[in-house]
């Protein structure tokens, strides 16, 4: 046996076990990124309780402003505007909430595998 037909028998022998290994690796879930736990902390500060009531009252002082403040200079015209948008965009989880919508799913829902592994559908009703 050659010395080049050693080496092509021991890296087809070892090409398997370098990627059995490397593999969970790979698998491994995410999380492991220095800003993740930051962000999630704002994002759950943004969607909470208290940023869902400080949204509805910005919304509330500045349509009120608005509607009854008078005369507003530009300048506090476009402070309302501001906190006004803010407000929305602070309550928007809330506002998307109410028409039932949720965030993105990738798959099957519990009752979708349901329907599936008993093997019906729209059509076993009748």
């Amino acid at each position: 046996m050659s010395r080049k037909h050693a080496l092509i028998v021991a890296a087809l022998w070892a090409v398997p076990i370098v990627l059995a290994s490397v593999a969970p690796a790979l698998a491994s879930s995410g999380g492991s990124l220095p800003w993740e736990g930051p962000l999630q902390q704002i994002q759950e500060s943004i969607t909470g309780p208290v940023a869902g009531a400080i949204a509805l009252a910005a919304v509330a002082i500045a349509g009120g402003m608005l509607i009854f403040g008078g005369e507003l200079n530009d300048f506090a015209r476009r402070l309302v505007y501001v906190v006004l948008v803010a407000g929305i965009l602070l309550g928007a989880t809330n506002i998307v909430g109410l028409f039932g919508a949720t965030g993105a799913s990738i798959g099957l829902t519990d009752d979708q595998i349901t329907i599936v592994s008993n093997g019906g559908g729209e059509g076993d009703h009748g």
